[in-house]
């Protein structure tokens, strides 16, 4: 198994993911880090793309532990949604009005965030992007998953599943935020680049919704009897394929790989409706992003991109340490 991860030791990731294990999925709105109050400790605001996935929930637990470990306050806050971006703008707005020390960001459009992210710098406060960048030089660094290549693995692993050959189709969050363009195109130019006997015959955009991804996903299996595999670019978005699949009475007639974790996605690698999924490290996203605006408040010069990593995951190695250590329910 090839696989990439952080300087941050496997075994940090593998404790912090299990206290994200089990948080709640409390919709939108904010969160802190139960502390005192704050006094005169530093103030870190988060706005993430969604509260309705359980990565989110494990990307504020990760926040939140380094808000503990760092003795920093940190707000934690996102949209109903990953499609309602407006509301993400006002959040980001409001944020930026309570003058925090530092603000970390999820951007669910890149370019619709660069005036507010611009506002940010103007107001002196440290901007910190997390899990997708922004069309801007301002944030100091991004903490996130390499899209691009773990949506290549994605594809490698579809192309190996369906024998070399075939008809293949996507269904991905967006095409306005950094990562759905480049799980997109991870996977696509894998494919146009490696797999030469292999058709991309539909990509639909789902807004990581579950039931508009079922929709999606149900409307493309019908209208291609030749389809070979499907493709779900985020958490969202495959448990909509499986979703589909399972509906139509497919369950191992097609191929289908996933993007995240999430007890569904476990439940339907265990029982063989999906073939496997590539997991990120939410928690130590959230981690990584919280430590990265303390070290900008010390003046400490961070790296463009800090890489926190990916693996491949299926009923293959589920059960093995490492994966278990990144995986979320």
């Amino acid at each position: 198994m090839r696989h990439r991860w952080t300087a941050m030791g496997v075994g940090v990731a593998a404790a912090l993911v299990l206290s994200a294990c089990g948080g709640d999925d409390d919709g939108g709105g904010e969160s802190t880090d139960g502390g005192d109050g704050g006094g005169d400790r530093p103030q870190i605001a988060l706005v993430s793309k969604g509260f309705q996935h359980q990565f989110w929930q494990a990307v504020r637990e990760g926040a939140e532990q380094a808000a503990e470990e760092f003795d920093v306050e940190v707000t934690f806050e996102g949209p109903d949604s990953e499609s309602e971006v407006a509301q993400q703008i006002d959040m980001l707005q409001a944020a930026i009005d309570r003058g925090p020390d530092a603000l970390g960001f999820a951007a669910l459009d890149s370019q619709a965030a660069t005036p507010l992210i611009e506002e940010a710098a103007s107001r002196d406060i440290p901007v910190i992007a997390f899990d997708s960048g922004v069309e801007s030089d301002v944030p100091l660094t991004t903490a996130a998953t390499d899209n691009t290549a773990a949506a290549a693995l994605a594809a490698e692993h579809m192309v190996e599943l369906i024998g070399g050959e075939g008809q293949v189709a996507l269904v991905v969050h967006d095409q306005t935020s950094v990562t759905g363009v480049e799980r997109r195109d991870g996977f696509v130019e894998y494919i146009e680049e490696n797999a030469p006997d292999v058709e991309i015959v539909d990509i639909q955009y789902g807004g990581g919704d579950h039931l508009e991804s079922t929709n999606l996903a149900t409307a493309i299996i019908q209208g291609n009897p030749e389809l070979d595999g499907i493709y779900g670019a985020n958490e969202g978005s495959a448990i909509g394929v499986v979703n589909a699949v399972n509906e139509l009475g497919m369950a191992g007639e097609l191929v289908v790989v996933g993007f995240d974790s999430g007890q569904a996605q476990i439940d339907a690698i265990r029982s063989g409706v999906m073939a496997g999924a590539i997991t990120q490290n939410p928690v130590g996203i959230g981690y990584e992003t919280v430590r990265a605006a303390v070290q900008a408040l010390d003046g400490e010069e961070l790296p463009e991109t800090i890489d926190t990593g990916y693996f491949w995951y299926d009923a293959n190695n589920i059960d093995d340490a490492e994966i278990q250590a990144v995986l979320y329910e």
